[in-house]
């Protein structure tokens, strides 16, 4: 299996690892399970927007974590942030939702990061394709990607 991710990462020359799977459904949770990959590493990689439409940015969360749009937009200095719509991500990616990588984006789109996958030796990622993740050594991918990384998780409920 090929993608514009995978191309884009050969380039770097380091070793990573494709998974590939079949995507019976959508989301982190079913990615890990098909590749064993601990859903903590596996990455969801975000497209959302500010409300004007007129920036746009990845944000890497892992996935069994929820994104915060008010630590997210406090991040990219906006007042606020939203999902980029289906089309808008798959628009501005060149990619499926369900398949989207920052590898190779169509647009490159600054980058911010959960800092929780910080902690992680290695992390798994969309390659670009739905059922195919690649698996790559954490410092690499901040290398590549230059994310900013910020706590940007909800906060957990106390109970």
């Amino acid at each position: 299996m090929k993608t514009r991710g995978i191309t884009y990462l050969e380039q770097f020359r380091f070793p990573f690892e494709i998974y590939s799977y079949r995507h019976d459904q959508k989301g982190a949770e079913f990615a890990a399970k098909a590749t064993g990959v601990p859903l903590e590493r596996m990455i969801k990689t975000l497209v959302v927007g500010d409300t004007t439409r007129t920036q746009y940015f990845f944000i890497l969360m892992p996935g069994h974590l929820e994104l915060d749009l008010k630590k997210a937009a406090a991040a990219a200095g906006v007042k606020r942030l939203r999902m980029a719509s289906v089309s808008e991500a798959e628009r501005l990616t060149g990619y499926q939702v369900g398949g989207i990588s920052p590898f190779g984006s169509r647009k490159m789109l600054p980058v911010f990061m959960e800092e929780d996958l910080k902690r992680h030796v290695t992390v798994a990622i969309n390659g670009g394709k739905r059922g195919c993740i690649i698996a790559l050594r954490t410092e690499k991918l901040i290398e590549i990607l230059k994310p900013e990384i910020l706590p940007l998780a909800q906060r957990k409920e106390e109970s």
